[in-house]
């Protein structure tokens, strides 16, 4: 499964870059507008900064909520750099702006997906990816990672190429889940990536060691 970060913080960018198990790295304006990242040149500019920290994939999604909009955008953003995969909403503007821009040649990520129907839309439209939202299923009393499952084994069956992104992710336990239920990506903030180093065995086991070796060489 691949790794990606959902941050627009580049000092996070890079830690999990360094680390080396980044496989790309996901945005949306929430983020953008978190770290302060104001403005369509200093947006564009921030989207180019990241694509020359990380070798994968980079979301960049689009504002406009119309498809002649989503077009422009859409055709801008992909032509900031190679890394660059447009972002869409799952609405019907959106599928049909997926289907125009896999048509040309241009990587889609459909995002807010919350139904296997939508994701099927968008499958058949074209989409390199297809983000459903684990943890705000989670938040209204549905299962998330069942939906995550469902997906992955409808592009099994049909043979569709789109990867399944799993989004929305709030914690380590999840990141497992999304392994057992098939997903082909997992976007996360920083602390639930590296949450799967932590084991009180591993820390354990270390401690002995080190303490054995001092024995010894002491």
């Amino acid at each position: 499964m691949k790794f990606f970060i959902d941050t627009a913080n580049l000092d996070q960018i890079k830690e999990a870059q360094d680390l080396g198990v980044l496989d790309g790295v996901t945005t949306n304006p929430s983020l953008m507008a978190k770290e302060g990242i104001k403005g369509e040149k200093n947006i564009k500019q921030h989207y180019v900064d990241i694509c020359d920290i990380v070798d994968g994939d980079v979301s960049a999604e689009v504002i406009a909520t119309d498809f002649d909009g989503m077009i422009s955008e859409g055709e801008e953003l992909a032509a900031l750099h190679p890394q660059i995969v447009v972002k869409v909403p799952c609405t019907k503007d959106g599928i049909k702006a997926v289907k125009y821009l896999s048509s040309k040649g241009i990587r889609t990520n459909c995002t807010l997906i919350f139904s296997v129907g939508q994701a099927l839309l968008a499958a058949k439209a074209g989409a390199t990816y297809v983000s459903p939202f684990v943890g705000r299923l989670d938040d209204i009393s549905t299962d998330g990672i069942e939906l995550i499952r469902q997906i992955a084994d409808m592009n099994n069956y049909y043979g569709f190429e789109t990867q399944v992104l799993a989004a929305s992710i709030r914690h380590t336990m999840h990141i497992i889940q999304c392994v057992e239920a098939g997903a082909d990506v997992a976007t996360c903030p920083l602390n639930a990536i590296t949450g799967l180093l932590k084991h009180p065995l591993t820390d354990k086991g270390l401690e002995q060691f080190l303490a054995d070796y001092n024995k010894l060489n002491s």
